[in-house]
């Protein structure tokens, strides 16, 4: 497919100016060049056959948030994540030579596992360097999709050094994630997609932050199918480091995230000048969410759609989520949901804490006569209340009121915040003095 109108100026004017990087690293950043949407529309082609056409589909949360929502389902690809697109564009480009000679990545990202899939499914030697930290599941999975992983140092710093080392030694090709046109095509076929199967679109949210060459990618592939489109990137506020480069001018490395595990690859800052560029020319906007938002995003995606996500998977509808975007309201717009790569154990743990912060989660306590069946009176009120309890404890040792009082401390399960609101009343009524714990 090959359209052409009057935005291929625009894409030329947004890299036009983008200076060569004048770095020696063993990688692809001197491939960099113009991106043009013939090239989104040939890595597209090219890439038919070894990635998923995931369905972007029409959302339960539409109605909830007052507008048409369809999401893009890109964690169905195999690895669990995006990335996969640029990845594959980015080894099928390879020389034959270097084909047969390897690739080697330092990284426990998505984009180290998609290296280490499609790697292995094009026979191209494929070497993981990972640091002692790294999670035994991430460890196990990239050796199953075929890589030959090393664990190396206890930092990324320690597990890079090790991997050029490598790579200079043996004539392996050491990959990182970056902005090179190749890569930043593949990830453009998303967009490319969207606009196939959503007419009539509005706008779209992509996840933005220190990885943004899927928002980059793709926004060049939609402004030039329809330039009213609405590009829209997403970041955390704990970071904004999209943001702050935008207003600098460059990549900005000032800003540090301190739940790696939990952001995952929207954190650091790893795009370059192109994916940069191509940003502050062709996306319309770039909004924060706080962590509270991406939480309670991630619930409504498993509650609603049955999707398991990370934080990159969940921080577009957390736009929503949040009220950060009130002028699409009654709009039919589309949201990349990208990645759903979360460890089990913090899986459990986002959930429970969405849980919490929806208020279908409380906990509460109040002082009662330690006398039979007193218990059982508030369990009775709990009942009628419809309330679901999931933890009661009481506590007779510590209780600082009269020596014939137990201290009941009680975690209760709710619909929604009306019905929360409904129970404390109810409590308050009986026990006047209730104390509820405060997220």
């Amino acid at each position: 497919m090959k359209i052409v109108n009057r935005n291929e100026e625009l894409l030329r004017d947004a890299l036009s100016c983008i200076p060569q990087p004048s770095s020696s690293r063993t990688s692809l950043a001197s491939c960099n060049k113009l991106i043009r949407f013939e090239d989104i529309s040939a890595a597209a082609f090219k890439i038919q056959c070894g990635v998923q056409k995931t369905p972007c589909m029409y959302s339960r949360l539409s109605k909830q948030y007052g507008m048409d929502i369809y999401l893009k389902r890109e964690f169905l690809q195999y690895t669990g994540s995006v990335k996969e697109r640029g990845v594959l564009y980015l080894l099928m480009s390879l020389p034959q030579d270097q084909q047969r000679k390897g690739v080697i990545v330092a990284s426990d990202s998505n984009f180290s596992m998609a290296v280490a899939y499609h790697a292995s499914e094009l026979h191209i030697p494929v070497f993981l360097i990972m640091s002692t930290n790294t999670a035994p599941a991430r460890l196990k999975m990239c050796r199953e999709y075929g890589a030959t992983v090393i664990s190396y140092g206890t930092t990324a710093k320690d597990s890079q050094v090790h991997a050029r080392r490598l790579a200079q030694e043996n004539a392996y090709l050491y990959l990182e994630e970056e902005d090179s046109a190749v890569y930043l095509s593949g990830l453009g076929t998303v967009g490319l997609e969207i606009y196939e199967q959503v007419p009539k679109l509005d706008a779209v949210i992509f996840p933005a932050g220190g990885h943004c060459g899927l928002l980059a990618g793709s926004a060049a592939a939609l402004k030039h199918l329809n330039p009213h489109i609405s590009v829209i990137g997403v970041e955390s506020e704990s970071f904004p480091v999209l943001q702050e480069s935008l207003k600098a001018g460059h990549p900005s490395e000032d800003q540090a995230c301190n739940n790696h595990n939990f952001y995952g690859d929207v954190s650091g800052v790893c795009f370059g000048n192109n994916s940069l560029q191509l940003t502050g020319k062709l996306v319309d906007k770039v909004v924060a969410v706080r962590e509270e938002d991406i939480l309670i995003s991630m619930l409504r995606l498993l509650e609603y759609e049955r999707a398991t996500v990370d934080a990159e998977g969940a921080i577009g509808l957390a736009a929503l989520v949040a009220g950060k975007l009130p002028e699409l309201k009654g709009k039919r717009v589309a949201v990349v949901i990208c990645s759903g790569n979360l460890e089990l154990h913090l899986l459990r743990q986002c959930i429970a804490h969405a849980l919490t912060l929806d208020n279908r989660v409380c906990r509460f306590s109040l002082v009662i006569s330690d006398c039979p069946g007193d218990v059982s009176k508030l369990l009775e009120i709990l009942a009628r209340e419809e309330a679901r309890v999931l933890e009661i404890k009481q506590e007779r040792t510590f209780v600082t009121s009269e020596l014939s009082t137990v201290e009941v401390i009680c975690t209760v399960e709710t619909r929604d915040m009306i019905h929360t609101a409904q129970l404390r009343n109810a409590l308050l009524e009986r026990y006047p003095t209730t104390a509820w714990t405060e997220r």
